[in-house]
Parts: structure tokens; sequence; C-alpha cells
């Protein structure tokens, strides 16, 4: 074994709660890859073995990180799923299945592109593991991009900007971002790499010098103030973070204040918020340029203290203050929330679906479930287009009367906002009011403002919204209401031809159907769970079923069919599960 794998494999090691599940799924996967090479030369193994790196980097636990050592051997080798399910157990196989199933990205036209992208969806949607290892192992094809043809080098590039990276930055992985998106920008655009560097190296330089300076006068302040502070540091802004944000201020350098920031770490909120004290009394704030995301969070998890102030000489210069925690948060996103643990069986499954770390922030990925629904057969341009509207597009953040945060694209309405909330809302929806002030209903909302829906019992969706409605989600549903307003008119049709026979069905006796015994339920392969039968539904030996997890731990069976069913899967789809009777022998 070469320095560099064994010192790779031994960091690995290093950081793992299971090191001998780590050694067993290298050796198994160096020999499954024996004799194989990369258009680099070097031997294949390299290759799955920064992908599990860069999961061990992410803190993900030993399954993760051994799935990600075989994630190619089903596609690369002549080793079967069975055979990685017998070695290595039911869920190291489920995880290198999904990653294989989102297959290798074949340039043979957009409905193959928009094929993949499904997939990737349903993958995200099913469990998030495998899309962390596939951004992983995405990483490291970018980072060797060099010994590819050109063409395919930027395909590969342009789709990473498109999908992968804005993927990542909605699952908070602002580091993950960052490095994808810089891997990718000098393939997919060189050109304009090359006149960004020109321009901004020196600059950064510079101003990393000019914060040096500073770092002493703020520990100093922080320190009279009894603030011990964990790090002071400053970041760099990502090269293609920057060229975008650029392209939003007509290339002017010098209306970009976070060129590079200075970051302080400190022990808790308070200490946060002392800080922000502590650099208002040094320098002067610029106003409206004081962000707190510790008391209203991004959507996608992300929280911290933004302040700018004019610093030494008059230089603009922004600060983020945040805990440790936070800053775990805001580097690893949503693999710093992935808080289920790996044991198998029902209780893990149950823990998994309840669970309330990532609930808030991402739930927009039980979300895709529906969103593939919606999108079946559409056409691929339009697929493709409505993606990047719903999911990629750029986002605004605006808040509920109670202070909920609803994350929605740029240019979204207050009906979209509706339908974010729940479709009802969004059926009923007959006058909107922003920070108290009643606008239209096709008004774009902006950043940070309070929206508040007024409902009418009896308002009933109008088609001109499908007009102005920018989420597929609102269109989707706006259709789905006049669709069942069609049924209905058919349903008094039928009733009205059907009435005479309502007499005639009195004077028929029901027959008595013999009674069988009470049969048990299964949830997710298991038994013995706690449940109750929906009294809206009565379910009934030999209905379709299925379960719904309470906030007492147990499980409501109602039948699939079952309208209330309905709407707890669209409010609570993370709380659902699959559910069969199992008849007594």
């Amino acid at each position: 074994m070469s320095n560099q794998r064994q010192k790779l494999l031994q960091e690995i090691i290093e950081q793992s709660s299971d090191p001998d599940l780590i050694k067993k799924a290298y050796e198994f996967a160096e020999k499954a890859h024996k004799g194989q090479k990369r258009q680099s030369g070097e031997d294949y193994i390299i290759h799955p073995l920064y992908t599990a790196y860069y999961l061990s980097e992410l803190k993900l636990s030993a399954v993760t990180v051994a799935a990600g050592f075989l994630h190619d051997v089903i596609d690369d080798t002549p080793i079967t799923s069975e055979q990685i399910k017998k070695e290595f157990g039911k869920d190291i196989a489920f995880l290198v299945e999904g990653v294989s199933k989102l297959g290798k990205i074949k340039y043979r036209g957009v409905e193959r592109y928009i094929e993949n992208l499904r997939k990737v969806f349903f993958a995200m949607a099913k469990d998030i593991r495998v899309i962390l290892i596939k951004l992983c192992d995405r990483l490291h094809n970018l980072q060797t991009l060099k010994y590819l043809p050109p063409e395919k080098a930027k395909r590969i590039a342009i789709e990473t900007l498109d999908i992968y990276a804005p993927i990542s930055f909605r699952l908070g992985m602002r580091e993950m971002t960052g490095k994808l998106e810089d891997a990718a920008f000098p393939f997919a655009y060189p050109n304009e790499y090359k006149q960004l560097l020109k321009q901004v190296k020196e600059k950064y330089e510079e101003r990393k010098k000019y914060l040096r300076k500073i770092q002493p006068i703020v520990l100093k302040q922080l320190k009279k103030q009894r603030i011990q502070p964990i790090e002071i540091d400053y970041r760099s802004k990502y090269y293609w973070s920057l060229y975008k944000k650029l392209q939003r201020y007509d290339n002017d350098l010098s209306k970009i204040y976070d060129l590079v920031a200075m970051r302080i770490i400190v022990k808790d909120i308070e200490d946060c918020y002392k800080t922000v004290g502590v650099i208002h009394k040094l320098w002067n704030p610029l106003l409206g340029r004081i962000k707190d995301y510790i008391a209203t969070p991004k959507p996608n998890g992300y929280r911290s203290l933004h302040t700018t102030v004019f610093c030494i000489g008059g230089r603009i210069t922004e600060f983020q203050i945040r805990t440790p925690e936070m800053h775990k948060e805001a580097q690893y996103g949503i693999a710093a929330h992935w808080y289920y643990s790996e044991q198998k069986g029902l209780k893990a499954y149950i823990k998994r679906l309840i669970a309330k770390a990532p609930e808030r922030g991402f739930y927009w990925i039980a979300q895709l479930g529906e969103y593939q629904e919606n999108t079946r057969g559409v056409s691929p341009d339009k697929y493709l287009e409505s993606l990047k509207l719903d999911f990629f597009r750029n986002r605004i953040f605006v808040f509920t009367p109670q202070g909920d945060v609803i994350d929605l694209p740029e240019g979204a309405t207050p009906v979209d906002f509706a339908y974010a909330i729940h479709t009802e809302v969004g059926n009923h929806c007959n006058q909107a009011k922003v920070d108290g002030k009643i606008i239209g209903l096709n008004q774009p909302l902006k950043n940070g403002e309070m929206v508040e829906i007024i409902t009418v019992k009896n308002r009933k969706p109008s088609r001109d919204w499908l007009n102005f409605v920018k989420t597929n989600l609102a269109r989707y549903r706006i259709k789905s209401c006049f669709k069942e307003e069609t049924k209905i008119d058919k349903k008094e049709i039928i009733a009205k031809v059907l009435s005479p026979l309502s007499k005639i069905r009195k004077k028929i006796k029901p027959i008595k159907s013999k009674p069988q015994k009470p049969a048990k339920v299964s949830l997710a392969g298991q038994t013995g769970i706690m449940i109750n039968l929906a009294k809206c539904c009565s379910p009934k030996n030999g209905d379709k079923i299925v379960g719904y997890i309470t906030k007492d731990r147990r499980a409501t069976i109602h039948k699939i069919d079952c309208a209330n069913f309905k709407k707890i899967k669209k409010k609570w789809p993370q709380k659902i599960v699959k559910a069969t009777w199992k008849q007594e022998k």
C-alpha cells in the first residue's frame, strides 16, 4: 500500500467508532477493484478511498463510511448486492444499491439526464445518506476532471453547478457546496475563472493581511468584557460564490464586503450577542447589515450573527459570530443533524421518522416524493425548468404571523406562500397582508416580509392564479382542486340517476358475515407495536392500510384511501409507516 493510501486510511480509522468495519470494507473494495485503473492512471481504489475520507470528514457513521468504500463495486466489479448484504448486512447493502441506482451520468440527450435527476430525488426522499455518499463521490471526480476530454469535463462541471452544488447548499452543507463549486468553476467557465482570479487574487491577500491586524484588537476587547473566544479566524469567499455575487453588483468589487470575513466562535448564545455589542463599541455598524440568523435561522438550518462595520481606516468589514455547535451545522449541514441510530429494527426506524432535528430545516426533502408524482408525464425540458425554479432558484425567506420561516423561490406570490403552508389555506385564500398592509395575490413577495393569509370558507381557487404562481406545488394543487370539482359534479349526476334504487335497497336485508379472529398489524415488518384503529375509516382485516406514528409513540392504522389520512400524509409525511395485516395461524 502506498504512503498516500496508508495515511488516508489511518485518518479514517482514527475518526471511526468501528475501526474493524472500516478495515473490512476497505480490504473488500481493494480486492474487488484489483487491477482496475482510473483515467489518471492511478489504482481505482483511490477513488472509493477518497469518497470514504470525505464522508469521514463529515463525521458520518462507520456504516455510511463503509458504504462509501463499497459504492462502486456493484457497477464496476463482478460483486453482487447479495454478496454485499451477506458480508456487511442489509443497511450497507441498501446504501450501496441506492448509490448504484443513481447510475453513471450518460450524456445521450436531455431525457437520460432528467431520468438521472429523478433517481437523485427518489434516493434523497428515501434515505438522505445516499445523496451524501453521491456528493462525496462527485467531489473526488471533480478533482480529477483534468484527465477527461475537455467536453466531457465541461458537461460534468456544469451539471455539478446546476444540480449537485444547489442540493448540497439546500442541505446546509456550506463547505461541501463551496468545494464542489470551486472544483467545477474552472472547467465549466474557464475564461471567466481566469478573469476572476486575475481580478481578486491580490485583493484576497490584502484583505487577509488587514484582518490579521484587527484580530488582536478584537481579542483584547473581548477579554476586557470577560468573553473568552474559542476561535478568532477569517474565511475567504469561495470563487464561484464571489463570481455570482459580482454579477449582481455590476462587477464592482468595492461593493463586496465579505470577500474575507472575520469569524468569531464563542461558547454560547449569550456570548454571541455580547460579542456583537463589543464590536459595535469599537466600530460603527453599517445600517441594514446586521443579520440575526440565530433568532430566525435560514430554512437550511444556518444560524449565526452577522454584522458589517466601518473598521480601521473606514474599511467596511463583515464579522460572523456563532457557537461551536452552530459552526458545525454551518459547515456540515444535514450531516450534523443526522441523529437517528443505525441499529436495525423498527425502534430505530420510528426514531428516524419522529426525529425533530432535521424536520424543520429540511422539510422540503419530504416533499420530493410528492414533487415526483406531480411532474409525471411532464416533458423533460419543463421538468428541468420547474426543478430549478422550485428547488434551486435563489430563495427568499418570509415569515408567518407566528414567526415561522417559509422558504420560497424568488418571485413567489402570496398564493405560493398559502399553498406552502397547507393545501386548504391555498384553496380558501382570499386576501394577503404583508407587514400589515393588504396586497394583491399576484404581487411578488420580498425577503424578510411577514405574510398573513386571510381565508374565506366558500372561496375557491381561481384559474387566473395559474398565470402568476411560481411554484410547481401551487400549480399542481390548483389544478387538482379543479379536477376534484369535476368529479363531484359527475357524482351528483350519478346520484340523481340512481336515486329510484334507494327504496329497493332498504327492503334488502344485509347478510351477516362470519366473525373473524382479530388480526395483528405488522409495521415496517415488525409486530407487537401498540396500535389504534382509526375511527374515521374503521379499517378491517383485508383492507389496504397504512400507519401514522402519533405523539405518544403509538401507531394509528388508517385505510390507505381514508380522506383524513391523506391530509395527515401531506402535513407529516415523515411520520407515515408501511402497515399490513398479519393473520393468526
